[in-house]
């Protein structure tokens, strides 16, 4: 996705993250830092895409993911949204790295990765990391 497609600044990042949000089995869409992985914005159901964990399994951040929306979420969507991201920060580290080590001219434009229950789509833009969540069709 280039940067005139997600477009500058928090206006355009709330549109497109509204836009994704209106779509047909989209879950939650969260935008995160392409430098630092913090977390930029979220919209849908963040805090409901992992099961819930005994206490003590939490995933180990990985750099700064720290809700910047500034709104009174509750705690456990906060650390959802936050262990997501760590997630999904590692993934496409790791995946930049396959990459990279394949072929050093090349790079990560696309991820998607399907479970039984959803679909992952990650966008690795030059500004941001854009993950969109939708439910799996039967």
């Amino acid at each position: 996705m280039s940067d005139t497609a997600l477009g500058t600044g928090p206006d355009a990042l709330d549109e497109t993250l509204g836009r994704l949000s209106k779509k047909a089995g989209v879950r939650a869409a969260i935008a995160l830092d392409r430098a630092s992985g913090a977390i930029l914005k979220t919209s849908g159901q963040v805090g409901s895409i992992r099961t819930t964990k005994t206490s003590g399994s939490s995933v180990p951040a990985v750099g700064p993911f720290a809700n910047n929306e500034g709104n009174a979420n509750s705690t456990n969507h906060d650390q959802g949204a936050e262990e997501l991201a760590s997630m999904v920060w590692n993934f496409v580290s790791t995946a930049g790295s396959l990459v990279q080590e394949l072929d050093t001219e090349d790079e990560v434009k696309l991820l998607r990765l399907r479970t039984k229950k959803q679909e992952f789509v990650i966008v690795p833009d030059a500004k941001y990391l854009l993950i969109v969540v939708h439910d799996t069709s039967a």
